[in-house]
Order: structure tokens, then C-alpha cells, then sequence
């Protein structure tokens, strides 16, 4: 139901152009917004109006009108004033606040429907007849983009967002929980993965910028129509968790580049667990010093080249050859071979999702 506050704000609007007083009634009588210093009206004297077939009523100089929300009677307005001037500034009005209802009503339609939407609540036809309804296009390319705040200040947010993104472009803001925000972005037919990419980093820059906010991004694949969108919402949130476990540093990710994380992601935990106690037995790489992991991490960033790994960690050539030796004599992998490589770091990543879960329990 519209607010008290809404309808005030418009009556006083009215006021200040018209000079003509307003009211509007609950059908018990009971004063909702008004203009009057004399807002006295009898509770009786409206619902025996409200109870009649009448669509309005002089009494004195006091207009009653009765304003409808599809045939049903939601408030009686009073305008108060001789002649039908005020006759006519009281249609006006009742055509404004049935508007207000009207407007305000779809936007919770509209909030109301795209959350089952997202969490796939709706059937396949009542998908389109809701949206034929509300007027939201049915088919247009369109990405989830999940924005994780924790714990929104005062819906600051989402109204920054909103501010950002119109719904008149076909851009929808929401949420389902308290610890994140969502963008149902609407886009061009030929989106590239960049212009994907720029929307997110918008996102975390305009956050950073407004509400000093440090927020991760994570969004889904385009879909081409209404009834797809749970599936790049799931994408979405998908992405948010792997790239909590694998690229914890980075703001922004995209379900289409998590790569093998997103593999290892669906693994049973046991059998995660039975291929870390076939590479590294009892020494988990975690429990390694942090000078190792670092090497490793820059020998893999430099695709298993030795010498431009040891010029960028500045150390000699056969110190970095050292410490790869001592990782295959420890796990029996020699990492300047490619496949056994790519296991070890295939083992890395199943530690992190491992560790991730028994913290996350």
C-alpha cells in the first residue's frame, strides 16, 4: 500500500498550486494525509459515503470523492471549497493519488516478481504473463551481476545503484538476502566479454568512490531471455564463492573465467581429499614456508621459465633450482615438467577449496 507520506507530499503539492485544502480518508475515517487545520470530519459521515454508489459528494462546502484501485475503493478524498472549482481540483486530485497507487503498486509487482524470478519460483508461463503485465520485455540479452556488501548500510547501495542503473533501460535492482545486492543488467544484442567486465569494475569503483565500500563483484553468462535468468543469477553466485577460494585478490569475477576452479568447485570433498593425500602425503603445502610458496607462485606466473622466474625474484638461477628440487623430493612432482606442473598446481587449488570448507563449517 502507498504511504501516509507519499500522499501528503502530493496533497501538499496540490495545495501549493491550487490554494485549494485536501484530504484523504481511510474508509473507517481515520485521517491518512491532509492540508486542513480543521481536519475533523466525521468517521460516520465517510463511511456512509464510502458505503454508497455514489462517486462523490457536496457537503457544505466539503467535496467527497472516492479514490479506486481497479474497481476497488482504497480512499475517500475531501476537498474543501465552494463551487466547482474545488469539485474539479478534487478530480485532479483523485487522478493523481489513483496514478501514485498504480505506479506504486507495480513497483512491488515488479520487485515481487523479480525475485522469484532469480530463485526460480515461477512457472514458465506465469513468467510471461507477469511480465507482459508489469511491461518488462520477455526477450532481451541480459547478465546477473551479484554485488557481496556484507551488510547494507541503510540500503545505500541500492540506491546507489539505482541511481546508476534506470530501470527505463531495462536495468532491475533487488536483493534476496541482507549481504548482497543484485543487477539485472540489461544489454546490446553484440555485449563483448569487455563491456561485461567495465560494467563490474564500474560497480566497485562507484562503491569505493560514494560509500567507501570494498565490495567483490562476481556476475553471470548473458542469457537471451526472461525465463534464463535464474541460470545466470546461479552463475553468479557461483562465482562469488569459487573466487573466494582461488582469487581471493581480485574485486571483480566472472563465472565464464574461473577456469578449473570452477571444476574443482563440484568435487566431492572425500575424493578432494583422497588426491591431496596422494600428492603430498602428510605435509600439507599449506605448512610450507611462505619463501616457497612465494617461488612457486612466480615460477607458475612465468609459465615454468627458470631464469626470468629467478631475475624477478632476484635470487641466483640454482638457488630457484634448489628450491624446485625440494618440492619434487618432498612430493616426488618435478615442477619444470609441464603435466606434473599443472598436478601440483591442480593440488594447490584442492587444498584452498578444502581449507575454505572446514573453515566455512
Amino acid at each position: 500500500m502507498i504511504s501516509s507520506q507519499i500522499i501528503q507530499t502530493s496533497l501538499d503539492e496540490l495545495k501549493a498550486i491550487t490554494k485549494v485544502d485536501l484530504g484523504v480518508y481511510d474508509l473507517s475515517g481515520g485521517v491518512v494525509a491532509t492540508t486542513m487545520e480543521r481536519a475533523e470530519i466525521s468517521a460516520d459521515l465517510i463511511r456512509s459515503f464510502a458505503s454508497s454508489p455514489a462517486d462523490s459528494q457536496v457537503i457544505g462546502a466539503r467535496h467527497l470523492l472516492k479514490i479506486l484501485e481497479d474497481g476497488e475503493l482504497l480512499y475517500i478524498l475531501v476537498a474543501e471549497g465552494m463551487g466547482d472549482d474545488a469539485y474539479m481540483i478534487g478530480k485532479v486530485a483523485v487522478c493523481q493519488l489513483q496514478n501514485l497507487v498504480i505506479a506504486y503498486k507495480e513497483r512491488l509487482d515488479k520487485n515481487h516478481f523479480f525475485q522469484n524470478l532469480l530463485l526460480d519460483n515461477l512457472l514458465l508461463v506465469d513468467i510471461y504473463n507477469r511480465a507482459r503485465k508489469l511491461h518488462i520485455e520477455a526477450v532481451l540479452p541480459r547478465a546477473v551481476y551479484l554485488i557481496e556488501t556484507r551488510m547494507e548500510r541503510d540500503g545505500i547501495v541500492t540506491e546507489l545503484l539505482k541511481g546508476m542503473f534506470s530501470s527505463q533501460a531495462g536495468d532491475y535492482v533487488t536483493s534476496v538476502d541482507e549481504s548482497s545486492v543484485i543487477l539485472v543488467k540489461a544489454l546490446d544484442k553484440d555485449a563483448s566479454a569487455e563491456a561485461l567486465q567495465s560494467v563490474a569494475e564500474t560497480i566497485v569503483a562507484l562503491l569505493n568512490t560514494e560509500a567507501l565500500l570494498n565490495v567483490k563483484v562476481s556476475y553471470g553468462t548473458v542469457v537471451p531471455e526472461l525465463k534464463d535468468v535464474s541460470k545466470s543469477y546461479k552463475e553468479a553466485k557461483m562465482a562469488l564463492d569459487v573466487g573466494k577460494i582461488f582469487y581471493a585478490e581480485k574485486n571483480v569475477i566472472a563465472y565464464s573465467m574461473l577456469g578449473i576452479g570452477r571444476l574443482i568447485y563440484q568435487l566431492p570433498v572425500n575424493l578432494c581429499k583422497l588426491f591431496i593425500k596422494e600428492i603430498f602425503g602428510d605435509e600439507l603445502p599449506g605448512e610450507l614456508d611462505e619463501e616457497t610458496l612465494n617461488t612457486l607462485n612466480k615460477f607458475f606466473e612465468n609459465n615454468l621459465n627458470v631464469s626470468e622466474t629467478s631475475r624477478q625474484l632476484f635470487v641466483h638461477r640454482n638457488t630457484l633450482v634448489y628450491r624446485i628440487e625440494k618440492i619434487q623430493k618432498a612430493t616426488g612432482l618435478d615442477l619444470r615438467n609441464f603435466d606434473e606442473a599443472l598436478t601440483f598446481k591442480i593440488a594447490l587449488m584442492v587444498v584452498n577449496y578444502v581449507k575454505y570448507l572446514e573453515n566455512r563449517d
